[in-house]
């Protein structure tokens, strides 16, 4: 028999009909009388679990467990925000007869990910900083729409038509500036996605542009966003009241107020169960308290320090990678802070008003 669950609303977040309780972690001192709830690095480190559910080349779902609600969701603000990538951000039109607009075109382009490892480039300061082999890559697009040749009568599809009927992400040509065709040798600069399609064309229509990317950060713009999602839920908890057990007459009706796979039914004695490993997969509808016939029987809830994870990859970094560079970009802001906290107890008495610095 799997052990009882019991609800502790120091670990759990009430699921109710109309609201949720008990939101707020409390394991900090002071909260409670006589007790001690200090931060302690041992006691971080025996709690703190990183468990992988599943990876494929573009997504990721991770447990994190033993972290306050404030971390796990700095990493989930700074993954949409801060981690860097490359991303078109000028676009220099030669000629565009095509049916999309320059600007609509530019904006389009600047939207496909490329493949450019970050670390191997620097971040422009300004906007008008020169652009040099260090801080911008330089691709060319160009392409003219051409009448296929012998191609046959009684077609319609454009493919067997026309040549370049499509301009795509895969038309991107890297023109290699100063040292970078040894520097990126291994991994040439070029677009995840070939397939992309940025505009279509008719014979006699091309386009002809330069364009130039740079390294940039997700609040600044959203191309920038090395994914396509990134978002956590708490770890859904059903607990059943065993004073209360549920009516055999009424047991697949019970199990149908939840997800598949959530709720096990004994075929013989009709006596419900909760599949613990299928938790998780529990939309928490509350579909259960819509029944008065089960009121007392069952209790809803979350718990408080356990999040799933799901990231979506859209770029250069493989899924995997993204946590760890989440994770550094707040070590970085860490050692700024620890750096300035330093400062004024060093020399506090001697810096008068200090000024804060543009974000």
């Amino acid at each position: 028999m799997p052990p009882t669950i019991i609800y502790d609303t120091r670990k759990h977040v009430g699921v109710h009909a109309e609201r949720v309780s008990h939101v707020s972690s409390t394991n900090y001192p002071g909260h409670y009388p006589n007790e001690d709830h200090s931060w302690d690095l041992e006691r971080f480190k025996k709690g703190l679990i990183v468990k992988i559910q599943r990876l494929s080349s573009r997504s990721i779902e991770f447990d994190l467990v033993g972290v306050d609600a404030s971390i796990a969701n700095a990493y989930r603000r700074i993954l949409l925000a801060e981690v860097p990538t490359i991303c078109v951000e000028r676009v220099y039109i030669w000629d565009n007869t095509s049916v999309v607009v320059d600007e609509v075109l530019a904006q389009r382009i600047g939207l496909v990910p490329l493949n450019v490892d970050p670390t191997l480039m620097d971040m422009k300061q300004t906007q008008n900083d020169q652009a040099t082999d260090r801080n911008t890559l330089v691709f060319r697009l160009q392409v003219a729409c051409e009448r296929r040749k012998n191609a046959p009568k009684d077609t319609t599809d454009p493919s067997k038509l026309y040549i370049n009927h499509e301009v795509l992400s895969s038309h991107f040509n890297w023109v290699p500036q100063g040292e970078q065709e040894i520097v990126m040798a291994d991994n040439p600069p070029a677009p995840t996605n070939p397939n992309i399609v940025l505009t279509k064309l008719r014979p006699g229509q091309g386009v002809d542009m330069e364009l130039h990317a740079v390294k940039g950060v997700g609040k600044d713009h959203a191309k920038f966003c090395p994914v396509a999602t990134a978002a956590y839920r708490l770890l859904p908890l059903v607990i059943l009241n065993p004073e209360k057990p549920v009516p055999p007459e009424l047991a697949e009706k019970f199990q149908k107020c939840f997800s598949p796979g959530v709720i096990r039914v004994d075929p013989r004695t009709k006596a419900v169960s909760v599949d613990n490993k299928k938790t998780r997969m529990e939309t928490m509808s509350r579909e259960v308290y819509r029944h008065p016939e089960f009121e007392g029987c069952v209790q809803l809830a979350r718990i408080r320090d356990h999040y799933l994870f799901s990231i979506e990859s859209e770029g250069f970094y493989p899924p995997q990678r993204l946590l760890p560079e989440a994770i550094a970009v707040m070590r970085a802001k860490i050692a700024t802070i620890k750096r300035a906290a330093e400062t004024l107890l060093n020399n506090g008495d001697n810096l008068g008003d200090v000024e804060m610095a543009d974000a």
